[in-house]
């Protein structure tokens, strides 16, 4: 599991933002939850395997 958190900013459509969010409480979940399954899907499509570039910038002083 990831140790650190950082921020992304995107712009959107409000239109699509509200359909979003509204879909994603229906859902009971949040829509950064959402957005991160998201990112976690398509690295692993592309095979990005994030999580040794996460092991191997940790130990670089």
């Amino acid at each position: 599991m990831e140790k650190k958190t950082a921020r992304l900013t995107l712009l959107i459509d409000p239109q699509k933002k509200q359909a979003f969010e509204k879909l994603c409480a229906s859902q009971d979940l949040t829509p950064s939850q959402v957005v991160r399954q998201l990112i976690r899907d398509y690295l692993h499509k592309h095979d990005v395997d994030y999580l040794a570039q996460i092991t191997k910038n940790e130990q670089t002083p």
